[in-house]
């Protein structure tokens, strides 16, 4: 407790100092930590340790959908929302 009032009686310019210190140090910690994870899955990577699905094998479990065809002079109907004179304002 004495350590934050030592720091509460401090200027405001050295508080300013002290708090972007402290989010500095935690910033690179975690930057170095987010690293060596990435290094370490990069190595599964290249390893060979992963296996990922091929895109063929998923698609050939997947049921097929059937779309209808559309011709080229289909005229959808008009909904309710629309008139025939077009919209208005």
């Amino acid at each position: 407790m004495n350590f934050l009032r030592r720091i509460q009686s401090l200027p405001e310019s050295r508080k300013k100092i002290i708090l972007w210190s402290v989010i500095i140090v935690i910033g690179l910690a975690l930057f170095i930590l987010w690293v060596k994870n990435a290094q370490e899955k990069l190595k599964i990577l290249q390893g060979g340790g992963l296996k990922l699905p091929s895109l063929k094998e998923e698609l050939k479990g997947m049921p097929k959908i059937e779309m209808p065809e559309i011709s080229e002079d289909y005229n959808p109907p008009a909904t309710s929302s629309q008139s025939e004179t077009g919209p208005q304002n």
